[in-house]
């Protein structure tokens, strides 16, 4: 399938291919997934074979929300990495306008690791260098993704040797400038920087952030942040308040620590951009160890992460994830109250699963994090 685009930008622009019946082109075979006002099929192209994965939206559904679609076109439509999933094409219907994007169906990242048998830091930072070569590359094109996290991590196909794909872009955002600055409230919880709970104006370094949560996370199995009290929660990610527990941090090297460190950094400003941390060595060099940590990291991320066993590798929430539209409240009008607001937020965002992510029982904290 091969865009025709025409010269607007808009989803009212003459690049939408029109169509009576899209079903003329696609079979429809199962939904994959919902979101807050799509659908999202799984779709076989009739000329080529071709498998997809399209995104249906109502035209009435769209009333009010033109702007939020228009962003993940906009975003979707500069975007040409081998690491991201692709817009392939757009059509538009008498009733609906159709995403057609590039189908992934080798599930999530965390999944697969419980699976394995051997798991290594050495195949954490070759898991993490994929992900910062493509967020660099958004970066580069003035593109914030705001929601990097591990469900939106994916593996391209079943293969043992399949590449990571980030999907989910329903939240990015294009910077008007090099220096432009956003201020909205998004994200998911336990992922998002301290400066997006802070409200206050944010850019790229979001991003880099996410990942130091996301490489945490793949060298224990359980998230930095975490409290039975969400009011709590948010204040632990506010004053960037982490540690490294024993003995689940014994056996991992200080350079791991330091890349993590350095991107979990509360100032934004001394956080590690994506393209200094490719230079880290514990992503460009050999520090990072070949010690088997399988047991003790799937163990966690069973507790914290994985998936039912009977799910299949073609169901829609691990191969689809990424057409979820999710957002987290507005904006609070005053920064008094934003300690009590904070738990409303919290229970309120539509993106927040319902399952507790938990630390371990009984831990001895050796270093910290927080900056």
């Amino acid at each position: 399938v091969q865009l025709e685009r025409g010269e607007s930008e808009s989803v009212n622009g003459s690049w939408k291919k029109q169509v009576d019946d899209i079903r003329k082109i696609f079979e429809f075979k199962e939904i994959l997934g919902t979101g807050a006002f799509s659908e999202v099929v799984l779709a076989q192209e009739k000329a080529t074979g071709e498998m997809y994965a399209v995104k249906c939206i109502p035209k009435k559904a769209l009333r009010g929300k033109e702007s939020g679609i228009e962003n993940e076109i906009a975003v979707l439509r500069k975007i040409k990495h081998e690491n991201i999933v692709a817009l392939e094409d757009i059509y538009e219907s008498p009733t609906h306008l159709y995403l057609i994007m590039q189908l992934v169906s080798g599930g999530e990242l965390f999944d697969r690791i419980v699976e394995r048998g051997f798991y290594t830091e050495q195949d954490a930072s070759a898991l993490i260098k994929p992900v910062l070569d493509a967020v660099n590359y958004l970066h580069s094109l003035g593109i914030v993704h705001r929601d990097l996290k591990p469900e939106n991590l994916l593996y391209y196909n079943p293969h043992e040797e399949s590449k990571i794909m980030i999907s989910d872009f329903g939240l990015s955002k294009m910077e008007g400038a090099a220096n432009d600055i956003m201020s909205t409230a998004c994200g998911t919880p336990g992922y998002v920087a301290p400066e997006v709970l802070a409200q206050k104006p944010y850019s790229k370094a979001v991003d880099c952030w996410s990942i130091g949560v996301i490489a945490y996370i793949l060298l224990c199995g359980y998230p930095p942040f975490y409290d039975e009290n969400d009011s709590k929660l948010f204040e632990q990610i506010l004053r960037a308040e982490y540690e490294f527990d024993s003995p689940y941090w014994d056996d991992i090297s200080d350079s791991a620590k330091d890349f993590i460190s350095n991107l979990m950094q509360k100032d934004p400003e001394k956080r590690l951009t994506c393209e200094e941390a490719l230079r880290h060595p514990w992503i460009a060099g050999d520090t990072a160890l070949c010690k088997n940590i399988h047991e003790s990291v799937s163990r966690q991320m069973k507790k914290n992460f994985a998936k039912a066993k009977w799910r299949q590798a073609f169901n829609a929430t691990a191969v689809i994830r990424h057409m979820r539209r999710l957002q987290l409240g507005s904006s609070m009008d005053s920064s008094q109250h934003r300690k009590q607001n904070l738990t409303s937020i919290y229970s309120s965002a539509v993106m927040c699963s319902s399952e507790r992510h938990t630390r371990p029982s009984t831990v001895t904290t050796i270093i910290t994090g927080s900056k």
